[in-house]
Parts: C-alpha cells; structure tokens; sequence
C-alpha cells in the first residue's frame, strides 16, 4: 500500500454548545493557548506527512479558509508568522467542501469520498487536537499499523471513566498488545451499564475506500444522525479487519465540544507553551489562592 497522503477534517457542525462564543465564529477557530484548534489539527497532519487536507465546513465556517490562506494579514517577515507555524503547513494543500445541512458525522465524511477516491484517508476531527511529547505521535503510529495490519480501518481510542462511555462510541477489544488491538465490537454511547469497555474512539481514524460504501448505505441512528460509529461497527460485523491504537500515558484530547471541556483544554495548552507558560502558571497559583481566601494578593492587582 502507499503511503497515506490525505486527511478529512470536518468541521461543521454548529457549535451551539459554545453558544455564544461560536454565533458569530467557527469552534474550531477557538484558540487553545496561542493558536486555533484547527491549526493545530492541520499541524499533527502535516507532521504526519500528511499534505492533502480536505476540509468539511457549514455555515459561518469562512474564517477557516481565511486562516489558512497564507496571504491572509500575514508577511513572511512577521515574527507573529512565524511563531504561529503555519509554514509548518505551507507543503500542504487545502480543500473546501460544504456540509449545508448537518446531518452527522458520517455524512461530513461521506462528502469526502470523491477526494479519497481509492486512496486510504485519515479522517481528523477539527474541533480536537491531540497532544503529547511521545515520539513517533499518535497518527503517526496509527498510519504505520494500519498499512501494518492491512487493516480496513483504525481508529485512536483513549481511556475514559464509567460515566463518560455514554459521550463516546465505545470499542471491545478482541486481541491486543500494547500498542495495538483488533476490535470485535463498536458501540454508540452506551453508558457505564451496556458499554464493553472504558476506551472511548479519540476522533482520529483512518479508513480504506470501503468505508464510504456503507456510510452511502447507513440509516440514521443515535439522534436521527448518519453515525459513523454505525458504519465501523458494520464493517467489523462483515468480517473487515479493524484495529485501534490507544493513546500514549503522556498524550491528552484537548476538545472544544462545551465550555467545561474548552476551558480544561485551553488552560492546559498554555500552561505548557513553551513562551508563556511558566508565567501563566505562577498566575494561576496566585489567582487561585486568592480565591480561596481573599486576603491573600490578587494578581491581577500587582
């Protein structure tokens, strides 16, 4: 097989739990630290040598394109530019295609299929970057198992406690190692009393052109949505090989889907930027002592 070149991203969904930060304003244009998550989605692909990056917008979604226009506000002289590494990105090439009425999931990948053609794809959620110092990263293990394992399908799966498995598609493992297993089962937010397992799909995969044909042949499932949860599960019903690779200890989901899971995931990604960081977290102790008895100093009046 060859090398896996192309990425889906969708990214449009309405953000309506972020209302109204998201009214006038993509979620995934919401900045975790100092750069938009879907910066830092397209910045994991094309560290992954993935170059090919299509991705699914709706309505209000133009500052996406505009972010990735490098034309848009920035000179090659600014050291904004440069901090920012978007140049990271300048080998890759970005695509745009509408999703006017959300319908799912499966169905933002669905408008993928023609750009896939008969090439195996990573699908990356714009609203969630994945984090860590582990050298070779998450997608990049996961590329090199899925052309591995000759798999029809791979996707990333991260620990989650008992409460949270009615949030996730949830797997059951059949065979396993460390770094990677072979699924028997995939179920759709089940909840701690059904769910086989507490490893929850971490909005990576990776897909084979089959993938599309029964995403073309999925019914809606879990709120009246083409499920692309429904679609792995009904390959690996079919017999098709599909694995996943879990996150490294040191490797974290920062998600934009709420406020609470925006906010952790904004704090943690400045308290370890490497410019603003070691300042952000002496405010954060100080802030919080002060919250906690407010006769000690507040910083922000120092």
């Amino acid at each position: 097989m060859k090398r896996i070149v192309k990425a889906i991203v969708p990214a449009a969904g309405l953000g309506t739990r972020l209302y109204p930060a998201t009214k006038s304003q993509p979620k995934e244009m919401l900045p975790l630290g100092t750069k938009p998550v879907i910066q830092m989605v397209a910045e994991e692909l094309t560290h992954s040598d993935v170059t090919e990056i299509l991705i699914i917008t709706g309505q209000n979604k133009r500052a996406i394109e505009d972010h990735f226009d490098p034309q848009n506000g920035l000179r090659p002289s600014d050291k904004a530019a440069h901090r920012s590494e978007l140049f990271h990105t300048k080998f890759a090439r970005f695509y745009y295609v509408r999703q006017s009425t959300p319908k799912g999931l499966g169905d933002a990948v669905l408008q993928g299929a023609s750009f896939a053609g008969d090439e195996h794809v990573v699908v990356a959620l714009g609203d969630c970057a994945i984090v860590g110092k582990r050298e070779p990263h998450l997608l990049a293990r996961m590329i090199e198992s899925h052309l591995q394992t000759g798999a029809q399908a791979t996707v990333a799966v991260q620990k989650v406690s008992p409460a949270k498995t009615s949030q996730y598609g949830i797997v059951e493992p059949v065979e396993q190692t460390e770094t990677v297993m072979r699924l028997r089962d995939v179920v759709e937010k089940p909840g701690p009393q059904l769910a086989p397992s507490n490893l929850a799909i971490c909005a990576r995969y990776i897909f084979s052109p089959l993938v599309f044909d029964y995403l073309k042949r999925g019914k809606p499932g879990v709120g009246g949505e083409i499920q692309l949860t429904d679609a792995i599960r009904a390959m690996i019903r079919d017999g098709h090989a599909v694995y996943a690779v879990p996150l490294a200890e040191d490797e974290r989901r920062l998600d934009v889907g709420n406020f609470d899971s925006y906010g952790r995931a904004f704090v943690r990604a400045l308290l370890e930027d490497e410019e603003y960081g070691e300042g952000f977290a002496h405010y954060v102790q100080a802030l919080a002592a002060h919250l906690r008895d407010p006769a000690s100093p507040d910083p922000d009046l120092q």
